[in-house]
C-alpha cells in the first residue's frame, strides 16, 4: 500500500513514518509533503496513493484547500493537534481523525479501516442501506416428499406458504398442497421480498396470488386464494399499508 504524508513538522512526519513501519510494514511512504502548494503539485502530476495521512494546518494554509481543488479519491486519515476540524475533515474522503500525539493502537485501527475502504465497497454499503435485499441469494426451489418420492418445486410455481394444524404447507400453481419441513419464519428469510409478502402470522403469498383482493371492514383486506380451504385470509391490520406499497411497486 503506497502512502503519502502531508505534515509540516518534520519530527511529526518522521514519527508517523516510524509508527507505520512498526504497525503496517507493508505500507510504503512514497512522499512526505509540508505545504498546500506541494501537495497539489504532487497529486496533479503523480498517480494517486492508496492512502493519505494529512495534518490540517500546513506551512501555507489548511490541507482542506488541497481537497477543495483536487478530487482525492483515496481514503484520508487526518492527523492533527486540534479537534475542532473534525466535521470539515469528514466532508472530504476522510475516514478517521487522529489527535496528536498519535497512539499506536489508534493508528492500527485507522489503518484497518483504510484497508476495508474502496469506492465499490462504499457504494455497495449505501445500496444495502436503502435496499437490504441487495446481493442476497434467495432460495430457488423447495423439496417436498410425495409418498416415497422427493419432488423439486421451483419458487416460481409456488403461490403461497401457510401454516395449518401445526404443519407448514406450500400451494403450487396447479393447486396442489405439499407439507414442508420449515416454519413460516424460516421460509420468510429464504424468499425474495420483491416477490413474496408475509401478510399475517399464517400466510406468505406470492405477488401472482394477489389477483382477488377484497376491501373489508375497518380498512382490512381479505384475499381469496383458490386451492386453500380458508375463507378468512386477511392481511394483518398493521401490515395493510406496507402490503399496498408492495403491490404498487
Amino acid at each position: 500500500m503506497k502512502v503519502i504524508i502531508l505534515e509540516d513538522e518534520p519530527r511529526a512526519a518522521n514519527h508517523l513514518e516510524r509508527l507505520l513501519a512498526k504497525v503496517a510494514p507493508n505500507m510504503i511512504v512514497i512522499a512526505k509533503l509540508d505545504s498546500v502548494r506541494d501537495g497539489l503539485k504532487y497529486l496533479r502530476t503523480n498517480p494517486e496513493p492508496d492512502l493519505l495521512f494529512s495534518d490540517i494546518q500546513l506551512a501555507d494554509g489548511l490541507s482542506f484547500e488541497i481537497f477543495d481543488q483536487f478530487d482525492v479519491r483515496c481514503p484520508i486519515i487526518f492527523t492533527t493537534a486540534y479537534d475542532h476540524y473534525a466535521i470539515d475533515a469528514f466532508k472530504t474522503s476522510g475516514i478517521d481523525y487522529l489527535l496528536k500525539p498519535i497512539e499506536e493502537e489508534r493508528l492500527s485501527k485507522a489503518i484497518e479501516k483504510a484497508r476495508q475502504f474502496s469506492p465499490g465497497l462504499i457504494l455497495e454499503k449505501m445500496i444495502r442501506m436503502n435496499n437490504p435485499s441487495y446481493g442476497k441469494s434467495y432460495k430457488s426451489r423447495f423439496m417436498v416428499k410425495v409418498g416415497d418420492k422427493i419432488k423439486s418445486i421451483p419458487v416460481e410455481e409456488i403461490l403461497a406458504f401457510f401454516s395449518q394444524e401445526k404443519g407448514t404447507y406450500l400451494l403450487t400453481s396447479d393447486k396442489h398442497n405439499y407439507n414442508i419441513e420449515y416454519t413460516l419464519d424460516q421460509i420468510e428469510q429464504m424468499l425474495d421480498p420483491e416477490i413474496h409478502f408475509r401478510i399475517n402470522r399464517k400466510y406468505i403469498v406470492s405477488i401472482q396470488t394477489c389477483t382477488n383482493i377484497l376491501a373489508w371492514t375497518n380498512s382490512r383486506l381479505r384475499l381469496k386464494i383458490e386451492g386453500i380451504d380458508d375463507p378468512d385470509i386477511f392481511v394483518a391490520r398493521e401490515r395493510v399499508q406496507e402490503f399496498k406499497n408492495w403491490l404498487n411497486r
